[in-house]
């Protein structure tokens, strides 16, 4: 396997990559059962408020849970998916015929160039996508740009890949790839995750801009297809809550913090994180996480 910029060593080597997502969710326990059955993760932690799911004690999903929050807005800024990364091709195969075992109904399904993906909701209206990634070599040009595009994937090849093996639950190398949020323009997103938080814009499309680190095609997205124009979300709204990030260089962290500050963003210091928030109130979480 190509361990350059691709799959998970991409993701993991990155100096900002994902670590984990947090939603608000109506119906805890249904939210849970979905992720536990369909994505196969495992329970972590677990109160009456809040479940956090993931996979060898590692924390990937933390679900927090309020029956009074308003249901999810689809043309609020927020969430447009959890992107579940997977380890190879097989594992994607593997997951499909589980999905399709399961009567889940698939939102879509693409050939990135740079990836292979899978798309759904839960039970709520949160986008997620499952996805494995190509190796570098055959999406990066040699200036360093990615080569994405949305082409069509064939399932029954994809599901024929995987042969005669069967899901048996989000295999331990798996992580959150990348999140795409809602936003309301891109030029302000360019602002804060380029100019702000130090993501590259890693490749355009009509309306989006995605964010990448490392080499990695994209940690992070912004379009504005169902949300152009939006403004700052309501908190009572269920949805997305936090994305965490881990920030692998020191200074990198300390530069995120002073320019933050310059710019007039507010900075909530907590033990182990800061917290900021974007244009349009989805928070991120900072961690410094030294070299790995």
């Amino acid at each position: 396997m190509d361990t350059t910029a691709s799959g998970n060593f991409g993701v993991r080597t990155a100096p900002l990559r994902i670590e984990t997502v947090t939603l608000r969710v109506r119906d805890l326990a249904a939210i849970a059962e979905f992720y536990l059955r369909i994505l196969g993760l495992t329970v972590i932690e677990s109160d009456k408020a809040r479940v956090t799911l993931g996979i060898n004690g590692q924390p990937l999903l933390i679900l927090d849970g309020d029956p009074a929050l308003d249901s999810l807005n689809p043309r609020e800024a927020g969430l447009f998916h959890t992107a579940f990364l997977l380890p190879g091709r097989a594992d994607l195969g593997r997951w499909l015929a589980h999905a399709m075992r399961s009567g889940i109904r698939l939102q879509g399904a693409s050939d990135h160039i740079v990836s292979e993906a899978l798309y759904l909701a839960d039970p709520e209206g949160n986008g997620i996508e499952i996805y494995a990634d190509r190796p570098a070599r055959e999406w990066q040009t040699a200036s360093g740009e990615v080569r994405m595009a949305t082409l069509a994937l064939d399932l029954d090849e994809l599901r024929a890949g995987a042969g005669d093996s069967v899901w048996e639950g989000f295999p331990a190398e798996g992580v959150i790839g990348h999140v795409h949020l809602q936003v309301g323009d891109t030029v302000q997103a360019d602002a804060f995750y380029r100019d702000i938080i130090g993501f590259d814009v890693s490749a355009r499309y009509p309306g989006a801009s995605f964010y990448g680190s490392g080499g990695y095609h994209h940690q992070l997205a912004g379009n504005t297809w169902n949300s152009k124009g939006a403004g700052r979300r309501s908190e009572n709204t269920a949805g997305l809550a936090r994305v965490d990030i881990a920030v692998r260089e020191a200074d990198d962290f300390a530069r995120i913090i002073d320019d933050s500050g310059r710019a007039g963003l507010h900075v909530a210091r907590g033990d182990a994180m800061v917290t900021i928030a974007d244009p349009w109130g989805t928070y991120l979480g900072l961690k410094p996480t030294g070299s790995r």
